[in-house]
């Protein structure tokens, strides 16, 4: 059986000043590498974004489904006010009945998701307007419990229940497109671009590292470029595709263990993860610019050691990420916050509404960046 001969741990080495500033100024002004073009192999933790006719437990579905309702309730009564004020006063009464039925819809085939999942296509559509007629129903009951004025519902209660069958039917079509395609041609073109932007930032970044030991120690310069090229199969996820925060775990690991090649001890790295947190799915190079940022901006500019902390935690079924680094006392590093942007809109792109990010100074002297996002079923 074939050894394996332990690795010794490489001594921390300065990077040359000329090439670390040049390659980066490379990186901010988008140049392209061979890199971009190269297909990953195929990795068996790379996991297609997923997606359910039935998963409705999220802030943008609920949000996009009430205004749909109040949008179809409010022009359909247009037709039959009899001026702006009346139209005013059917509109706010037939939101009585129109906000609960619809929130109870979204409860339900919240709760019954993973039930109704197993489900044929036809049963699936058939429960899905029934239970639209229902609740309509619950709601148009609620409505003369509370003796409202009258809503032009010449049929009594088969009108709305009509129109919760009916609009139902249009809510979990658009249900159905949102889970079985891929992404939009114009959301693939912009996460396209976006990951373009940030894959040579990260390229050249990391081989910066190997740079200064190409020269003062070659031998070692070879082992970290064989994790370098693990490290690159990994990041170079095909656009589209989502990947567990477990590998971007892996991926943030590889890459400030090279950058420790650079900064020795003055780079401490403090890891507080929640095995959890480790199924979340999230964008490709998600972590890897956000602690490079901590790197640059945290260690970089100070003489004295620094640390970047990730903590991971799962909290009312969101994992909840947190990369936090140390503020020197100096003047702030310039910088564009391309990183940062960056993150940021390809989250809104691939979870809309469902997560969340922030970044800034969270007490003196801490800067962090807090991500929630919403866990897998």
């Amino acid at each position: 059986m074939p050894s394996s001969t332990p690795r010794a741990v490489p001594r921390p080495l300065p990077s040359p000043q000329a090439a670390d500033e040049r390659l980066r100024a490379d990186s901010e002004a988008g140049l392209s590498t061979i890199f971009d073009t190269v297909m990953p192999q195929a990795h068996a933790r790379r996991t297609e974004a997923p997606g359910s006719a039935f998963d409705v437990c999220h802030g943008g579905v609920v949000l996009r489904a009430v205004l749909f309702v109040h949008g179809v309730v409010a022009i359909a009564l247009a037709f039959v006010s009899t001026g702006w004020v009346a139209w005013l006063l059917d509109v706010a009464a037939a939101a009585a009945a129109a906000l609960p039925a619809t929130l109870l819809w979204l409860v339900v085939t919240c709760l019954s998701r993973r039930w109704l999942a197993r489900l044929d296509v036809m049963a699936q559509w058939s429960a899905a307007v029934l239970l639209g007629a229902l609740c309509s129903a619950a709601g148009w009951g609620w409505v003369s419990l509370l003796a409202l004025p009258d809503t032009h519902a010449g049929l009594g209660v088969f009108a709305p229940m009509l129109a919760g069958a009916a609009i139902s039917a249009a809510i979990f079509h658009w249900l159905r497109l949102r889970a079985g395609m891929q992404l939009p041609a114009t959301t693939t073109a912009r996460l396209t671009e976006l990951q373009s932007r940030i894959r040579p930032h990260f390229l050249f970044n990391t081989l910066n590292s190997a740079i200064a030991l190409v020269r003062a120690d070659p031998p070692k310069a070879e082992e970290v470029l064989e994790d370098l090229a693990e490290l690159f199969r990994s990041a170079l996820t095909e656009t589209g595709q989502q990947v567990t925060l477990g590998d971007e775990i892996e991926l943030a690991r590889r890459y400030l263990a090279i950058e420790q090649v650079r900064f020795g001890a003055r780079l401490k790295v403090h890891w507080d993860l929640d095995p959890a947190a480790a199924p979340a799915l999230v964008p490709p190079l998600l972590l890897q610019p956000l602690v490079e940022n901590a790197v640059k901006h945290g260690v970089e500019p100070s003489t004295e050691p620094g640390t970047v902390r990730v903590r991971t935690r799962v909290k009312n079924h969101q994992a909840v990420i947190h990369v936090t680094n140390g503020v020197s006392a100096g003047p702030p590093r310039p910088g564009q916050g391309i990183a940062l942007r960056n993150v940021r809109e390809r989250l809104r792109l691939l979870h809309d509404v469902a997560a969340q990010f922030d970044a800034g100074i969270s007490e003196p002297g801490v800067y962090r960046v807090r991500i929630v996002l919403p866990m897998p079923d």
